[in-house]
């Protein structure tokens, strides 16, 4: 588990933004988080880390925004109103080729059995109004990162 302090939206993005380019095709990130924890602020910083760019929106009324590169897509999904596998079905979520794109999910508890085993869940707390808390679990695979 990786715990980092940011104290701006700029160095939420940036946290993100070194974390988008470690990342790897196949790789599904779940946040935890409530609102205006910076979930999407975090994603935006992972688009430009995966060379992706920084225009990144809430998917809130979409259900999924998609970023293209050449090499991958990002799937920014946000399961808020989703509460059965029936509802997750819907959104046709498995559909998604996740094997050769990067996936990251709002709202991740609430499709929680259905996540990949190796997910890697970020947790945003919001410690102020500028201020979070963002605690990496991946299995220590990004942790020298950081050192």
């Amino acid at each position: 588990m990786l715990k980092i302090i940011t104290n701006s939206p700029q160095e939420t993005i940036a946290a993100a933004e070194k974390l988008g380019s470690l990342l790897k095709k196949g790789d599904m990130i779940a946040y935890k988080g409530g609102l205006g924890a910076g979930k999407t602020t975090f994603t935006r910083g992972l688009a430009v880390g995966l060379g992706l760019g920084d225009n990144v929106t809430s998917p809130t009324f979409a259900l999924v925004n998609e970023y293209r590169g050449d090499d991958l897509t990002l799937y920014h999904f946000d399961m808020y109103r989703i509460s059965s596998e029936e509802d997750l079905e819907s959104t046709g979520f498995y559909d998604y080729p996740f094997e050769d794109n990067v996936a990251a999910v709002e709202w991740s508890e609430n499709i929680a059995d259905f996540l990949p085993k190796n997910t890697i869940y970020i947790t945003i707390n919001r410690l102020s109004e500028l201020e979070r808390e963002i605690i990496i679990e991946d299995g220590g695979r990004f942790a020298a990162a950081w050192n």
